[in-house]
């Protein structure tokens, strides 16, 4: 299998919606062909968030959001789970340090942690990720 890495909200709801795909979300989807990724446990609230937003907004439908989920259920995406005393120490530190929310800087913590590769398109997590050496999906 080939390398793992750690996978942002921001690509995965790029997927959702034809018109915020591009070479990076692309290329991703593509890595999960063959590799499996890591996720924070915030992640299925951030997912579901977008989608009921989106929802609610009438940009999607209910039969939408339905087979979204279908589709994300069916990636090979590991949710790792975390305690609330680390959410509220080494988490809150590097967003604190390196100025991501700290709902991102999950994503980073993870992958220090994990010693794996981030693929996001977040600017300010991408920021924080070159500060931290903690290498880009490209």
């Amino acid at each position: 299998m080939a390398r793992e890495f750690v996978l942002d909200n921001s690509i995965v709801i790029a997927w959702c919606f034809q018109d915020q795909t591009n070479l990076l979300t692309e290329a991703v989807l593509r890595k999960l062909e063959i590799s499996a990724a890591y996720v924070p446990a915030i992640w299925p609230l951030e997912v579901g968030n977008v989608l009921a937003a989106t929802e609610r907004k009438g940009c999607l439908s209910k039969a939408d959001v339905i087979r979204i989920l279908s589709f994300i259920k069916n990636l090979p995406i590991i949710v790792e789970q975390e305690s609330p005393e680390r959410m509220l120490t080494e988490i809150l530190s590097l967003a604190r340090e390196y100025r991501p929310s700290n709902y991102d800087a999950s994503y980073l913590d993870l992958a220090m942690r994990l010693g794996l590769p981030l693929a996001t398109q977040d600017k300010e997590l991408r920021a924080a990720a070159n500060k931290c050496k903690v290498p880009l999906v490209k």
